[in-house]
């Protein structure tokens, strides 16, 4: 009987980081998805900027000495801004060339920002400052038995939800995101109809960048570690997580990086450690497999 209740608090534990860790999959992979369902561009860069989100919080608490929130939010306008720019000089260029030229585009960008973070920072993995960080952080919010819940973790998924609630409303309920939509089904007809497609292009990548940078800092304090490499793996581990729920859709996004979370948690603590990373890309090649427009994704036929 005892160990019965160790091995269901051990499950409940694991499940509870794996929805912490699936949230922010989920910040990321929405990046991810919101490009492709405009532009048809998987954006490789979109990690680096995730990696850029989490150094930048780093250098506004540590060496201009801000408090932590507002660096926090000054973080995410940057990465905003940064996407903006990304897309100006890197991807409008070649908006009417084939897709091929885009997506080396964006391979030669994520390797230009990885090497621009350790011309800047450096090799060596680095922490957020405890004395920097609220306090309330390292306090557990809840304990039941084995299982605790911390304050870092009721933050993370907090602003997860709130995040993916504010763009669901902003795609479904307002004229941007109608806008979006637009561009996303068809963007001749769009300008036609008087929408400024690059602009609408620049609105998506600046959100997508504010929450792949936002998903670094939140990361960084959740694991207190970041480095300059940190964008490559969690890029694939989110792009897995969007093809899981289905690339180009919004809710599959969220759904993918829930699932994925759990799954490599639950892969993590029952089998190895070792085989996290390997997890991810799993799920991905048997989403592929057996059900290419993922979990909610929908199949499109194209006509011959």
């Amino acid at each position: 009987m005892e160990n019965l209740l160790d091995q269901s608090s051990l499950f409940l534990q694991q499940l509870v980081n794996g929805i912490t860790l699936g949230g922010v999959y989920a910040l990321i992979a929405v990046g991810y998805t919101m490009v492709y369902g405009v532009i048809q561009l998987i954006n490789f860069a979109h990690g680096e900027i995730y990696m850029l989100g989490a150094f930048l919080a780093y250098t506004l608490v540590t060496i201009l000495g801000l408090p932590f929130f507002a660096a926090f939010v000054l973080t995410l306008m940057i990465c905003a801004c940064f996407g903006i720019i990304l897309d100006v000089v890197a991807y409008r260029p070649l908006r009417k060339a084939p897709r091929l030229a885009a997506l080396i585009t964006a391979i030669g960008m994520s390797i230009f920002l990885q090497n621009l973070a350790l011309m800047i920072w450096g090799s060596q993995i680095k922490s957020y400052p405890r004395e920097v960080l609220p306090g309330v952080f390292s306090k557990a919010a809840w304990s039941i038995g084995d299982v605790t819940v911390s304050w870092l973790q009721v933050f993370i998924l907090s602003i997860t939800v709130v995040c993916m609630a504010i763009l669901h409303f902003t795609i479904r309920r307002t004229r941007i995101g109608t806008a979006m939509r637009a561009v996303s089904q068809d963007k001749t007809t769009a300008a036609l109809m008087g929408i400024s497609v690059n602009r609408v292009i620049s609105f998506t990548f600046a959100i997508g960048s504010a929450m792949g940078g936002m998903a670094g800092i939140l990361v960084g304090l959740y694991y207190n570690a970041i480095f300059p490499t940190m964008g490559y793996i969690a890029g694939i581990k989110a792009f897995a997580a969007a093809v899981l729920g289905g690339i180009g859709s919004v809710p599959g996004a969220m759904l993918g990086g829930g699932v994925l979370g759990i799954a490599e948690v639950i892969g993590a603590g029952y089998i190895s450690s070792e085989y996290r990373d390997g997890i991810s890309y799993a799920v991905m090649i048997a989403v592929i497999l057996f059900k290419p427009s993922g979990l909610i994704g929908r199949q499109i036929r194209e006509k011959v």
